[in-house]
């Protein structure tokens, strides 16, 4: 933590703020020329009663406040009380000699950080700088709570709202609807940039996300304050007019935005010409649930491109062919475990000391005998909804336990396997007889498999998962937070459950070495796993730069394509 603890805690360039409750302006002085003599610069503001002290609290900032006891009319306690109704994270100390020790302690226990007799400043000034430690780390995690909340609900490139937050407007308005007797209404609108690829492939992806920008701009700046706009991912972005109940109204708002894209946007002064299409979902008639709103309109966006592109096309029952593709996707997927279909590629954690390789990440893979090979987002968000992840991931565990092992025989004895676990299959109480019975089966050390989840499953039933979790602890095995500060905004659940590794997200690495903020999160979060005696992993490292910063910043281990890109069990050399 020693970077850490030089970039956040240490402030010798600012004085202390320090509020002095206290009737007396000599001890007021006193207290701030000996700690001063002591090497602690404090600017103190004295106040002596309650109305003065609000005031303080309501119109400055403070680092600490040290309180006498006894005053006339006014005691530390009633100061405590004072500063509990602010609101305001502020170290309390009682800087007192009127008062017992039992009254001290009584206090402690009400929420003062601690009691110094006054005139002993040589324990004074330890505790201050103890205290003023503990609220720079408090405020630091406070700021990464803020940083995680932009991430969590807002896209990165363009300040919109992401798909998560997008989703819950539509989901909150269509409830609220319901909520006051009135039928849902509203239009889902789905805008898809047409050839975007080949903007990324002639100019590159800084190019293509500057284009991006704009877009998101020009969209925001002609669409009503009412009117929802998002970006999905990609080059896609959500519309969701509230209550539009008007077919040629909404189908009006289209064509402006299908327009919109005939003025060029600009890149290093060079105009570049865009086309969109837009596929519309009315609300009720083509769902009244926001996954289905969006789904449909992606399918009347893909009669748009059959096209040409360029236009807008409103979403008909009748354009129902990708169903029917889901639905044959869901037949072969029932036989793909039966028919040796499914696969495990494994990519390599390393050390971030050695940068040696420690284990590896199974990543499943289905050979389809059709479509080819399909990566877990193609087919596991389908095995969730059929139940079909119970077989799936029993075959997974079975897999990456037995190949563990395998390791473990050839010499590797201190290998470990990570294996993902969805929402679906976390919240089986037969996960547990299924991990005990892939480590019965291989052999494998229970120590030496770590089970990732993400956030988002933890909070979905946090007691529930704190039992599951307890229990696969229990048993021995490792479990690992997966893209950590993506599925929840508060850091609070860190020390509510039992969990043995963060996983640090890729979007937190990505821009680490050109990003100081990103940079500062990232050093926050590992200082504290640091200390809640948590082991970090970094994912999506793509470069040396990367895994330097991530190694001085303590994390404990890497993993991304700097090391090794997901492979066959073979090609891991342990």
């Amino acid at each position: 933590m020693g970077k850490m603890s030089e970039e956040i805690f240490v402030r010798n360039d600012a004085p202390v703020r320090a509020l002095i409750v206290d009737d007396s302006e000599d001890d007021t002085y006193l207290v701030r020329a000996e700690l001063g003599r002591r090497g602690l610069l404090v600017d103190c503001r004295r106040v002596d009663c309650a109305l003065d002290m609000a005031a303080a609290l309501a119109s400055e900032d403070w680092d600490i406040i040290l309180a006498d006891h006894d005053m006339p009319g006014f005691d530390a306690l009633a100061a405590l009380d004072v500063l509990k109704r602010s609101g305001k994270d502020v170290p309390f100390i009682i800087h007192s000699g009127q008062i017992s020790d039992r009254q001290a302690v009584s206090a402690m226990y009400d929420g003062v950080d601690d009691f110094i007799a006054k005139g002993d400043y040589e324990r004074l000034v330890p505790v201050v700088e103890r205290e003023l430690r503990g609220l720079r780390a408090r405020r630091a995690v406070r700021h990464a709570d803020s940083r995680i909340e932009q991430l969590a609900y807002f896209d990165g490139l363009s300040a919109l709202p992401n798909h998560h937050l997008f989703c819950s407007k539509v989901a909150d308005a269509i409830q609220e609807s319901r909520e006051r007797g009135r039928p849902p209404g509203g239009a889902v609108l789905v805008v898809d940039l047409d050839r975007f690829l080949r903007i990324n492939a002639s100019f590159g992806y800084e190019a293509g996300n500057e284009l991006l920008r704009q877009v998101g701009r020009r969209l925001r700046a002609g669409l009503g304050p009412e009117i929802v706009l998002a970006r999905l991912g990609g080059d896609e972005f959500g519309v969701f007019v509230p209550g539009a109940s008007d077919r040629s109204a909404v189908e009006m708002l289209a064509r402006w935005i299908v327009r919109s894209f005939d003025e060029p946007l600009l890149k290093d002064r060079v105009e570049l010409f865009l086309t969109a299409s837009v596929g519309i979902a009315m609300i009720p008639t083509d769902g009244d649930v926001v996954l289905e709103l969006l789904m449909n309109a992606e399918t009347a966006i893909g009669q748009v491109k059959l096209s040409g592109g360029n236009g807008l096309r409103f979403y008909e029952r009748t354009m129902n062919a990708a169903s029917a593709e889901r639905l044959s996707m869901e037949a072969d997927l029932r036989h793909a475990v039966e028919r040796g279909e499914l696969l495990l590629e494994y990519q390599p954690v390393v050390a971030a000391a050695q940068l040696k390789p420690v284990g590896a990440e199974a990543l499943v893979r289905w050979m389809h005998p059709r479509l080819g090979r399909l990566s877990p987002d193609r087919f596991i968000p389908l095995a969730d909804e059929t139940g079909l992840i119970a077989e799936i991931g029993a075959w997974v565990l079975f897999e990456a336990t037995r190949q563990a092992r395998q390791w473990i025989d050839a010499g590797h004895e201190r290998a470990r396997v990570s294996v993902n676990v969805s929402a679906v299959q976390f919240a089986q109480p037969r996960l547990l007889e299924v991990v005990s019975e892939a480590l019965r089966a291989s052999g494998l050390p229970a120590g030496s498999l770590i089970l990732e989840i993400t956030e988002s499953s933890l909070m979905t039933d946090v007691e529930s998962a704190a039992g599951m979790l307890r229990a696969l602890k229990n048993m021995g095995v490792k479990v690992a937070v997966d893209d950590f500060g993506t599925g929840y905004s508060s850091l609070s659940y860190l020390k509510r459950l039992p969990i043995d590794i963060i996983k640090i997200d890729k979007s937190f690495v990505r821009e680490l070495c050109d990003n100081a903020e990103d940079a500062a999160i990232v050093r926050a979060i590992i200082a504290l796993a640091s200390s809640l005696q948590l082991s970090t992993i970094a994912e999506g490292v793509e470069s040396a730069g990367q895994a330097e910063v991530l190694r001085e910043a303590g994390c404990d281990c890497l993993q991304g394509f700097h090391f090794g890109r997901p492979g066959a069990a073979g090609l891991i050399r342990l």
